[in-house]
């Protein structure tokens, strides 16, 4: 079971940019597009693209498509790490989750708790970090 998932997530791409918006950092500018380059492990050490694509996918499997404390791991080159998705509740118009996302590279843990909330009205991710 967990191959098959391993697959998919190695497989898939990033469906919405709205799924992969959790940085470990300060963000330098507005767009996510923008944010997404900015990872950073030190000075001039960042995610190479594949690292990236990895790690904004797990994020977004762990979103969309796992169970409350599934994880989803990833390697990729020798940057790692995994998602887990905490708790899910339901609010007013849609329901939200509570992300625990862990990436190391150039030897540098990082770890980070956010929240995703969906809403059924317009079908979109909204990211809240002190929620």
């Amino acid at each position: 079971m967990a191959l098959g998932k391993l697959l998919i997530l190695l497989s898939g791409s990033v469906w919405a940019d709205e799924t992969v918006d959790p940085k470990f950092f300060e963000y330098k500018t507005t767009t996510i597009v923008g944010r997404a380059t900015e990872m950073s492990f030190g000075w001039f050490k960042t995610l190479n693209d594949f690292e990236k694509d990895a790690y904004e996918q797990s994020i977004a499997h762990a979103l969309l498509y796992t169970e409350n404390g599934q994880k989803v791991r990833w390697v990729e080159g020798k940057a790692s790490g995994e998602t887990t998705v905490a708790m899910t509740w339901p609010v007013s118009d849609g329901y939200c989750r509570r992300l625990h996302i862990y990436a190391n590279a150039y030897g540098v843990d990082k770890s980070m708790a956010t929240t995703a909330c969906f809403s059924d009205i317009t079908s979109t991710w909204q990211w809240h970090p002190n929620k």
